[in-house]
């Protein structure tokens, strides 16, 4: 059975730093990209970051230069760290691992269940 666990949220003040971390157990296949999404109250899911297997990382505009993405191939690990949070940075975060398949369809997505950042006053 596959689990991702995300860990790591919570409150904290504009200009806060929190760092997110998801850990994953019972995947079989090579990994490929690994990512973070977000989903803030009445908007559509979306993509914050992701990364490679070899390290390449890919960020959305708004996470740019606040946020960085890694990933522990051998502790099953991606985390996301995030400085100088804005309260519009307010959203669960979601991990997300794709799995590779030599066959179709090919691979498959993996969700954690989501863990709750509020950037607030």
């Amino acid at each position: 059975q596959v689990q991702l666990v995300e860990s790591g949220g919570g409150f904290v003040r504009p200009g806060g730093s929190l760092r997110l971390s998801c850990t994953f157990s019972g995947i079989t296949f090579p990994i490929n990209k690994m990512a973070w999404y977000r989903q803030a109250p009445g908007k559509q899911r979306e993509l914050v970051a992701d990364i490679t297997p070899v390290g390449y990382t890919n960020y959305r505009m708004f996470a740019k230069g606040r946020f960085t993405i890694s990933r522990d191939n051998a502790k099953k690990l991606v985390s996301l760290e995030m400085n100088n949070l804005k309260p519009e940075d307010t959203a669960i975060y979601y991990c997300n691992v794709e799995e590779l398949w030599d066959a179709p369809p090919y691979g498959k997505d993996y969700w954690g269940e989501g863990v709750l950042v509020t950037v607030s006053l």
